[in-house]
């Protein structure tokens, strides 16, 4: 089985004039700063999610998120931002259009491009059950903020986690 955590790796670097600055090297278009770590990285929240829904409204493929190596930082973005590019990306991966995802789940076609619209408020429970119609299960995982999750020695490189009770998984069965 595997699944995808909506997660992604965020350097951290001061530029110039000592603002903090993140970019993210899974989507080089997501850029942001902050006058502290700490904005800097609140700010990368709002910037993934902006990058994932804009990726979903021009139709271009959402990259995994890579492994976070030594001295980055992993941010999630908003979970139903996650739950909309887990949708978009199921559909692109089998070929469901709306309308084909409208008679999956017995809806009308509207509400189902709703689903897929990045900008439009969907509920968990109707995004769960779309990605259940396409073979996915959603499960939630909720680590404490202020301890950072680290990688057991010799598995690879430490992560620091921001605001991961924000992350999302999900579930293909293979």
């Amino acid at each position: 089985m595997i699944a995808t955590v909506y997660a992604y790796p965020a350097s951290l670097s001061r530029d110039r004039s000592g603002r903090f600055v993140v970019r993210f090297p899974d989507l080089p278009e997501a850029l942001t700063d902050g006058a502290d770590r700490e904005e800097a990285l609140a700010e990368a929240v709002d910037c993934l999610s902006e990058a994932l829904m804009g990726r979903i409204a021009d139709g271009e493929k959402i990259p995994a998120p890579s492994r976070p190596m030594r001295a980055q930082y992993e941010v999630t973005p908003d979970p139903t931002v996650a739950l909309k590019a887990a949708l978009y990306s199921a559909a692109r991966a089998k070929k469901v259009t709306a309308a084909g995802l409208a008679r999956q789940l017995r809806i009308d076609h509207k509400e189902a491009r709703r689903l897929l619209d990045p900008r439009h408020p969907s509920k968990f429970p109707r995004l769960a059950a779309a990605l259940d119609s396409l073979g996915y299960k959603v499960s939630v995982t909720v680590r404490h903020a202020s301890r950072p999750a680290r990688l057991p020695r010799g598995d690879g490189p430490s992560r620091r986690v921001m605001k991961t009770a924000r992350a999302v998984k999900l579930r293909s069965p293979k």
